[in-house]
């Protein structure tokens, strides 16, 4: 149900076309509520039909012209309503780790090259992430909305800070147990 509590939030920060939001979702709010094309425009046509937006009138009526959508007063307030809703955190589910506690069982083979290639995309998002901190949050800029969207930025920052570090270790592990001659080797019966 968070898709549409992100489109209200992008929308209140700034009424946009369908098209500007997926341009803005892969920009920002997508590197941590990721959502199609597809998926915005349906939800934009489902929260206008609940009342929650409204297309904004065209200056001048045009077939194919872009809508514009803005939030209702009923769409703020559900926003506001979800925003202070306690809400539980989500089991963490991560494939990679499935991968690792079944190579205990099932050997190494062709895990540890992923692992390579994790840590370098991670790598990536760290400095695109810091780079944006650079860029958009100077020392000066500390508005409370600044400070929150900051505080956003800084989790993500956190988070590959993590998995850069985690990765590491894992492929230190890694060497170790090719060291000892059990890398890749296989099981045993047992």
């Amino acid at each position: 149900m968070s898709l549409p509590h992100a489109i209200l939030t992008a929308l209140l920060e700034k009424p946009s076309s369908g098209l500007e939001l997926t341009r803005r979702f892969d920009k920002s709010i997508g590197y941590f509520w990721s959502a199609t094309h597809q998926q915005i425009y349906r939800e934009l046509g489902r929260l206008e039909a609940e009342g929650l937006i409204r297309t904004l009138p065209a200056e001048q009526p045009a077939r194919g012209q872009r809508k514009n959508y803005e939030v209702l007063p009923a769409g703020r307030a559900e926003l506001a309503r979800w925003t202070a809703a306690a809400h539980d955190p989500k089991p963490h589910r991560d494939v990679l780790f499935l991968r690792l506690r079944a190579a205990a069982v099932v050997g190494t083979g062709g895990l540890e090259a992923d692992l390579r290639r994790h840590l370098e995309l991670h790598r990536r998002q760290l400095a695109k992430y810091q780079e944006i901190e650079d860029r958009d949050f100077p020392p000066d800029r500390d508005s409370p909305q600044d400070r929150l969207r900051h505080l956003v930025l800084r989790a993500g920052i956190d988070l590959e800070t993590f998995w850069t570090q985690w990765l590491t270790h894992a492929l230190s592990e890694f060497a170790e147990l090719s060291g000892e001659g059990a890398g890749n080797r296989e099981p045993a019966d047992g």
